[in-house]
């Protein structure tokens, strides 16, 4: 799809500098603009990209004073790093815009859709499911028996929704992501071989979640698996039988929470993070990556480690580690030293 730098800067509330007619059909960094293709400047260590680019058009500051001829079309605004970012959301939406049903998929008579859905190729969608309005189910994702999807979600391809599983609204779940599959739960016999627990709960995802590529969230042993309202899952994170997120929790990739564990609201967890099961993590916490978490925390703690324990005492504490090796040296010779007055 084009459009012209006019309509662009009347999306922005912008002023034009060049041709309004020029068109754009994608969208480019300065270094790499070409013929065509919509940029922005904002940061002054790429202003001598301005006078080189081939971009058609660029967002820049109101501010901005070209310092010699530009063969580019200029869009003026308040503030140009947001003004590109409201083009790149309009961007996203129009790309987005995919309506209908492609063929083959399959649709129980049972489910329930509501208007303006996209269904892409190969897509299964078992019984009792109920989609809201303007939801888009990209190919090969699977959703299971008595499911329900909220409006304005996407599911792109391939993910896996298992039976039972509850989705809010405005929810975003990347391609390859599980949610709903088995706890891992297993009981020891006699012999030392294990036996399978029936995992029999499900998962709830509130409004306004994100889910990335290749999470896995596990349905409840009984009960719920629980997702608040809010809260962004980077990639490859996987959230254990009956956790619980609160509210506009991040968490970044490779992390995994084990069982039963509830995470208060408003955290902030970095990646390859590991959470030990059973344990209860207060509101407003930060959680460095790589961390090990074995106990409760309390709320507004910032740690690091394994186990994890407060963020300045563990930098501290680090320069006594790397230098540990000098201060046993020392330590070595202030004993020879003493032995030697003896």
């Amino acid at each position: 799809m084009k459009f012209t730098a006019q309509q662009i800067a009347d999306i922005l509330e912008g002023t034009i500098i060049g041709n309004p007619e020029v068109e754009v059909s994608k969208i480019s960094k300065i270094e790499e603009g070409e013929k065509g293709s919509l940029t922005f400047l904002s940061n002054p260590k790429y202003y001598p990209f301005l006078y080189t680019t081939n971009a058609s058009v660029t967002i820049v500051d109101k501010d901005f004073e070209p310092e010699k001829k530009i063969n580019t079309t200029l869009i003026s605004v308040e503030n140009a790093y947001e003004a590109f970012s409201k083009v790149l959301e309009f961007y996203n939406q129009v790309k987005d815009q995919k309506i209908g049903r492609e063929a083959p998929c399959f649709i129980s008579d049972s489910a329930k859709i509501g208007i303006n859905e996209y269904i892409g190729a190969f897509s299964y969608i078992g019984k009792n499911v109920t989609i809201g309005e303007n939801v888009k189910i990209y190919p090969n994702s699977y959703i299971g028996d008595n499911s329900s999807i909220g409006d304005n979600c996407v599911l792109f391809s391939g993910v896996k929704i298992y039976s039972e599983t509850i989705i809010g609204n405005n929810c975003k779940i990347h391609s390859g992501a599980i949610i709903g599959s088995d706890g891992f739960g297993f009981a020891p016999n006699k012999n030392g071989s294990f036996k399978a627990i029936p995992q029999i709960g499900n998962v709830i995802i509130e409004d306004n979640v994100d889910i990335g590529s290749s999470c896995t969230i596990d349905r409840a042993t009984m009960g719920s698996t629980i997702i608040r309202e809010g809260v962004k899952l980077d990639n490859q994170i996987q959230v254990a039988h009956n956790v619980e997120i609160g509210k506009n929790t991040v968490i970044a990739a490779q992390t995994g929470i084990a069982g039963s564990t509830k995470v208060g609201e408003n955290c902030m967890i970095g990646g390859q993070v590991g959470i030990a099961g059973h344990l209860t993590l207060g509101n407003n916490l930060k959680i460095q990556a790589q961390s090990g978490i074995s106990k409760n925390l309390k709320d507004n703690l910032v740690v690091q480690g394994t186990p994890a324990f407060d963020y300045s005492d563990f930098n501290k504490s680090y320069v006594l580690f790397k230098n540990l090796p000098k201060i046993i040296s020392k330590i070595n010779h202030i004993e020879k030293e003493l032995n030697t007055q003896k």
